[in-house]
């Protein structure tokens, strides 16, 4: 069966994301609202600011060259310039392709080399690693966001006296943005976005999350991700809320901007949760802003959401689920739901269909409470993977149905809750392990502060679930004690058969736990 949306459809969205985000922002009430405030020094941007601030680096960026079509790198932490960036790239017509603030040179190379980028927007901080990845992969250029001796910057280009650009652009077939996947299940691969899928994705998920004038919302996630990208710049300042920008997530610092900003909203990724819940630091701050927050990107736990939410007063935390390649959203708990139910990330956004094939078979369909792989189908679905038709082709099918991989089950009131990957579940003698399920139960150890399973492969070929665990704070513990506490808990297929100890578990930008490092590590690649 075909599960479909309890909200009205959505019109597709035909406008370039700088228009869908900022349309309009500059006249009315709304022009001196303040859209972004530096976290930590304080400085605001108005609405009026970004939206004149965007036009002119789109201005200058066209007369450097950069033409429609081109592909911008933009390789910067979240800083109020990110923006200007962004939308003052897809203003003059080019493609922006977020690059990880975390990226070496080879890695910055090698997407600059696969997306074809022929400029680079970076901080100055950054340059080092900038310029030897421009040695490997020429540019035409690299511009800064701050400033540094013998580049440009955004301000250079924005005091540019040439016309704003001219474009016509078609919101179906021009891409606004190329992310890249997080490469945890295989190679990266450039996402083709358009501007109609994002700015109809953003359509689709104001009927779940509504106006939010005013509201503050602290991004802390990486705008480079998706998941940063959409929740803390495209769709709040679509909402015009306010954004209080920080660089990277340092406990302390996250917090003492909740607490000087009077933040509202927070979204966050699994790790984030982890430490509201458990971490004893956060008890010194006055956090009692905080009106909802959303974890995504990753599996989280109910019993570390439900945590979490009573540290903070709040009724219940809210989940989201989407992936880069729908743009990215499929699925939100609405603020205003009541008492949803433990563990669903939410309701299926407007204009979205979902199926649930069989694991045994893809082509028989499951119904409410079966857990089988997810297919969704909508205008936010990727246009393919750059450069990467038979891979395209092996994620979308004929029908255009996008196959995530994940896997889940929607209840009879269309809540859906993710159980799994596919390429994740560990197969132990015919049995199917979950390993977010072990991993959820390892976090509820008092002396355990983090955790990740993996399946690893005896000499017989049998595959066996292994555990990756981060001891708390001044604990010590033994493989034995670990192994006992789940085999105590679980059925016996589904026991930890080894143990190993780590300082931290490697985990994406995202919050995503990088399970082929772990392999490598227990193959000793």
């Amino acid at each position: 069966m075909v599960f479909h949306s309890d909200y009205p459809t959505v019109a597709a969205l035909d406008l370039p994301i700088h228009e869908a985000v900022l349309g309009g922002c500059s006249h009315g009430e709304d022009a001196d609202r303040p859209a972004l405030i530096d976290g930590i020094t304080g400085r605001s941007v108005s609405y009026r600011e970004l939206d004149a601030g965007t036009r002119r680096v789109a201005a200058g960026l066209a007369e450097a060259g950069v033409a429609k079509g081109d592909v911008v790198a933009l390789f910067s932490p979240n800083t109020l310039a990110y923006p200007l960036a962004f939308y003052g790239a897809t203003r003059a017509g080019a493609t922006v392709t977020p690059v990880s603030s975390l990226a070496t040179a080879e890695e910055l190379a090698g997407q600059l080399r696969d997306s074809g980028a022929r400029w680079i927007v970076t901080v100055s901080a950054f340059l080092p690693v900038a310029r030897q990845a421009a040695a490997a992969h020429p540019v035409a250029e690299i511009f800064v966001c701050d400033g540094a001796e013998g580049h440009r910057s955004l301000l250079d280009l924005a005091a540019s006296s040439a016309p704003e650009p001219a474009l016509a652009l078609d919101p179906a077939a021009d891409l606004a943005v190329l992310p890249y996947s997080s490469g945890t299940t295989g190679l990266p691969k450039g996402v083709m976005l358009t501007h109609r899928s994002v700015s109809t994705n953003l359509a689709q998920v104001d009927a779940l999350l509504g106006p939010r004038p005013g509201e503050r919302i602290l991004a802390v996630l990486p705008f480079f991700h998706i998941y940063g990208l959409t929740a803390l710049l495209n769709r709040p300042l679509r909402a015009r809320s306010t954004v209080v920008v920080l660089p990277r997530f340092d406990l302390e610092q996250f917090l003492t901007a909740i607490q000087e900003h009077r933040i509202e909203a927070v979204y966050v990724a699994p790790p984030i949760v982890l430490a509201l819940a458990k971490h004893p630091v956060v008890d010194r701050y006055d956090l009692s802003s905080v009106r909802h927050v959303l974890s995504a990107a990753a599996p989280l736990d109910a019993e570390l959401a439900a945590a979490c939410a009573r540290r903070l007063g709040l009724p219940h935390l809210l989940q989201g689920y989407g992936m880069t390649e729908l743009s990215p959203v499929t699925h939100v708990v609405p603020p205003n739901d009541p008492n949803p139910p433990v563990g669903t990330v939410g309701r299926l956004v407007p204009g979205t269909e979902l199926r649930v094939v069989a694991l045994d078979d893809p082509g028989r369909d499951l119904g409410p409470g079966e857990d089988g792989e997810l297919l969704f189908r909508g205008p936010q679905v990727m246009k393919g993977y750059f450069g990467r038709d038979s891979e395209t082709a092996a994620i979308i099918d004929p029908d255009g149905w996008l196959h995530t991989g994940d896997v889940g089950h929607v209840d009879a009131e269309g809540y859906l809750y993710v159980v799994d990957r596919v390429k994740e579940l560990i197969k132990y003698k015919g049995y199917q392990v979950a390993p977010a399920e072990l991993e959820a139960l390892l976090l509820t150890h008092p002396s355990i502060a983090d955790a990740a399973v993996i399946g690893v492969t005896d000499r017989d070929g049998t595959e066996r679930p292994k555990a990756f665990v981060v001891p708390a704070f001044g604990c010590e513990l033994a493989e034995q004690e670990v192994i006992e506490y789940v085999a105590r808990r679980v059925a016996p297929y589904k026991k930890v058969r080894e143990v190993e100890f780590l300082e931290a578990v490697p985990k994406s930008a995202s919050g995503k736990i990088l399970r082929r490092e772990l392999r490598d590590r227990a193959t000793g690649r």
